[in-house]
């Protein structure tokens, strides 16, 4: 089946669709004829991409809700499932990096990336899945990182909140694959994003700086459709990226060589 096959006519719910790699998921899967919800807190950005969306003749829903707000993230789970009924495709792409050490960074600072990055997934995930139960069937996707496979400088608690995605959506794949339930974690290395802008500093404030690695990665239309293509393929999870992947590989067959090396990665 082709792509546009898979996703025509599905109901497609992306949170973080205001920028990066969500903003490029929107476009593709509207342009793939989904019915697509876009959710992000930067209103202006969140509207521009839909009115995009909306003048090459796709369909895209904007509603603006707060990942770091749990009250925020139930009320419009309850809002998406009255107006828009059943979700087929659930992407909890949504999250905040970190550009500060362990020691700088407050313990407010990791609770607040945690509430972002994973328990608004969490959230999420324990809304539709019922109903994606009672309609036979669902996939949900979630953007972990490179650093959700190896820790990394100044990423101490973006790094834990994406490893503990891989445990909560393993855990979710493995108790309801039986109902048709299918889980992708997306492992994306460096992709030309905002999102070393909006890094958080010790201070909370965003680090506003492009990292040289980031701007030097892949563009995120090209993420979007490789993330796309696993999804096709029911992959359980999916690296993206260039030769920083490398690392993950090396971690996986030669760990020893991987502890020698990390030390030596130039954070930025």
């Amino acid at each position: 089946m082709s792509e546009r096959g898979y996703f025509s006519g599905k109901t497609v719910w992306i949170t973080g669709g205001s920028s990066g790699i969500g903003e490029a998921l929107a476009k593709e899967l509207a342009a793939l004829h989904a019915r697509v919800i876009i959710s992000s807190f930067d209103i202006p950005e969140l509207m521009r991409v839909a009115r995009e969306i909306s003048e090459t003749g796709g369909n895209a829903f904007p509603l603006p809700f707060d990942l770091s707000i749990p009250e925020e993230v139930e009320k419009t789970a309850d809002a998406v499932l009255s107006d828009y009924g059943n979700i087929d495709f659930l992407f909890n792409n949504g999250g905040v990096s970190q550009r500060t050490t362990t020691l700088d960074t407050p313990v407010e600072i990791d609770r607040k990336i945690m509430e972002i990055n994973y328990f608004s997934g969490i959230i999420l995930t324990k809304k539709i899945l019922p109903h994606m139960i009672r309609q036979g069937g669902g996939h949900i996707i979630a953007t972990s990182s490179i650093s959700g496979i190896f820790g990394f400088p100044l990423r101490s608690a973006y790094s834990a909140s994406k490893h503990a995605l891989h445990g909560f959506y393993e855990s979710v794949w493995t108790e309801y694959a039986d109902k048709n339930i299918r889980t992708t974690i997306v492992c994306p290395g460096r992709v030309r994003t905002n999102i070393s802008l909006h890094a958080l500093g010790k201070d909370g404030l965003p680090h506003g700086q492009m990292d040289q690695g980031q701007s030097g990665g892949i563009e995120s239309d090209e993420c979007a459709r490789q993330i796309l293509k696993a999804v096709m393929k029911n992959k359980r999870i999916v690296l993206i990226g260039g030769k920083e992947l490398i690392l993950a590989r090396i971690k996986k067959y030669f760990p020893w060589l991987f502890y020698k090396l990390v030390r030596k990665v130039n954070p930025k």
